[in-house]
């Protein structure tokens, strides 16, 4: 509730939730651009011969398409982000835990809540549902570069026929759970780190307990959501 509050406080800490936006998204671009473009590709080498064997090779781009939006590129993007980036939010605030910045910054009238905690779970929450559509993207296009190795079809073909498939009530949701993955991850991360104990040990205990609890809410929170979509859809 204190970090619901701090959010909408007047004095929210605009410059470090713009530092935090850049380290959580553009740093986290690499590991993203090779997850999403494995997932196509690995999809596509896999359900291809199948396809090919029942004759509808040609419904291959808009299963991967539907596959990596739906669920695929949501639910392997955030496990990812979660260990990247759950691991490092707990243990840059065990680590600041550990040498009493956080209470030098409570002694000098910084509230550390708002500093900390609301800029990173903030950024998190917008900027990892923008990293999962980045993977959805370069996922179809390596499903691309997969069709190709034995097939033979064109850049404009592939992507025309993968978005015929897709339907606005197939992004509609995927983006709606990316916004609670995103906040999820953040909100784990910052708590096991700024609940750390004073030891330097639990710096890594801090980061492996958000990176295994914050997977553990994420696959969670994407069950609820598909029960969700299948009741309204």
């Amino acid at each position: 509730m204190r970090i619901i509050k701090e959010t909408f406080s007047r004095d929210f800490e605009f410059k470090e939730f713009l530092h935090q936006c850049f380290q959580i998204g553009y740093k986290s671009l690499p590991l993203i651009s090779i997850t999403g473009a494995i997932m196509g590709l690995v999809l596509t080498i896999q359900t291809r011969p199948a396809l090919v064997d029942f004759g509808a090779v040609t419904m291959l781009p808009g299963m991967v398409a539907v596959s990596l939006i739906r669920e695929l590129g949501p639910v392997i993007t955030a496990l990812i982000c979660a260990g990247k980036i759950g691991s490092g939010m707990g243990a840059e605030l065990g680590s600041m835990k550990v040498t009493e910045q956080i209470d030098a910054m409570e002694v000098s009238s910084t509230n550390p809540i708002r500093f900390l905690v609301v800029t990173r779970v903030s950024a998190a929450t917008l900027m990892i549902p923008l990293l999962i559509l980045y993977a959805d993207a370069l996922g179809i296009l390596g499903s691309w570069v997969g069709a190709n190795i034995k097939g033979d079809v064109s850049f404009v073909l592939f992507f025309a026929q993968a978005f015929s498939h897709v339907e606005f009530m197939d992004f509609l949701p995927a983006v709606i759970k990316s916004f609670f993955f995103g906040a999820v991850i953040g909100v784990v991360g910052c708590y096991k780190g700024y609940n750390a104990g004073r030891g330097t040990e639990s710096v890594g205990i801090a980061a492996n307990s958000a990176v295994v609890l914050a997977s553990l809410l994420v696959i969670i929170v994407d069950m609820i959501a598909v029960q969700v979509t299948d009741m309204l859809i």
